[in-house]
This record gives C-alpha cells, structure tokens and sequence, in this order.
C-alpha cells in the first residue's frame, strides 16, 4: 500500500480536514485585506515638498504641496516630485500587502 490516501492525498488528510484548512484560510485573507485596506502609508519627496497619504488599496487619501514648489515656469519639478512620492508609496503598500499574504502562504505548509 502507498503513503497516499484517497485520492492522492498524504495519509491522515480527509477532505473534510482540507475544507476546513480551506475556510480558515479564506477568512484569514478577507482579514489580512480588510487590515491592509485601513493602513495607511504616508510618503514626503522632494525634501518634504510633496506629502502623499494612501490606504493599503492604493487609492490616494491626502496631497499635500508645498507652495515653493510650485512654480508656473517649472512644473516638471513638480511632476516628477509628484510621480517619485506616489510611486513610493504605492511601493510600501506593495510591499506590506506581500508580507502579510506571505504569511497565509507559510500557513500551506502545515497542511501538506
């Protein structure tokens, strides 16, 4: 006899066992999205000249400019300034929402 259960399932794993693994895992991602959708990532660029706050959904809360910085005859600056803090941010968000699912993940090997 093999070491595999039914239908090709390491022995002591059921289906009914596996469904269950399944749901809890499914709740703890609904969990870790809902606590990524309220964090909040807040980012400066340009010395401080540009303030960006997003939400763990990536959607923009607060744009802060500095006046200085706006000037009619150079708005590339201004762009780029924009485009570095919005980019970094969005980063962060990228970045905490991977190590959070990372977790989820560690939680399969338990399961094979």
């Amino acid at each position: 006899m093999s070491a595999k259960g039914f239908g090709g399932l390491p022995s002591g794993m059921n289906m009914g066992n596996i469904m269950k693994h399944a749901k809890k895992m499914q709740e703890d991602m609904l969990k870790v999205q809902e606590e990524l959708a309220q964090k909040k990532f807040e980012v400066t660029s340009g010395g401080g000249a540009v303030k960006i706050i997003i939400n763990g959904k990536k959607q923009i809360q607060s744009l802060e400019i500095a006046k200085e910085l706006i000037d009619p005859e150079d708005a590339e600056t201004l762009q780029d300034t924009i485009i570095s803090a919005v980019n970094e941010a969005v980063r962060q968000a990228d970045e905490a929402a991977a190590a959070s699912m990372g977790k989820l993940a560690g939680s399969l090997n338990g399961m094979f």
